[in-house]
């Protein structure tokens, strides 16, 4: 079974929508299971026990929301010496009033020291959340348990 790590902050509501379509998309996966948590909530044990990650920040002044940063300075010194997390699949969502590219540069930095693997592109949504931007997020769900579940991510 394909155990995918939703982990999110949002302050509008906007983020969460986009996170929320994203664990939709996996439980809606044949044999496949989302662990849906905001970020202050998530912790080293969600990490290690999930088969992918999917890391859902807005965009604050072009950096990450300190919440999802806090969870990597939480995590990391136990994590990044694990072998049981080197190569584990990651992805991104991203809720931008700007552009996106900072938070995204940022995340992805950090994850590299983590040693994930990035499966996806990332998803940017920028401005409103659209029926269209939210299908992405349900597709990318999808897609990141079926790879799992393959063998191929």
């Amino acid at each position: 079974m394909a155990k995918v790590l939703v982990v999110y902050h949002s302050q509008s509501g906007n983020t969460e929508m986009l996170a929320r379509s994203v664990a939709e998309g996996v439980t809606k996966t044949e044999n496949s299971h989302a662990t849906f948590k905001r970020a202050p909530d998530a912790n080293t044990q969600d990490i290690k026990n999930c088969d992918a990650v999917v890391i859902c920040s807005p965009e604050y002044f072009g950096y990450m929301a300190g919440a999802i940063k806090d969870l990597f300075d939480r995590t990391y010194e136990e994590l990044k010496d694990d072998p049981e997390i080197k190569k584990k699949p990651f992805c991104i969502v991203i809720s931008a009033g700007n552009d996106g590219s900072g938070a995204l540069t940022h995340i992805e930095r950090i994850c590299k020291g983590y040693r994930f693997k990035k499966v996806q592109h990332p998803i940017i949504c920028k401005g409103k959340v659209t029926e269209e931007i939210l299908a992405q997020c349900f597709e990318i769900g999808r897609t990141i348990a079926e790879g799992v579940n393959a063998g191929i991510f």
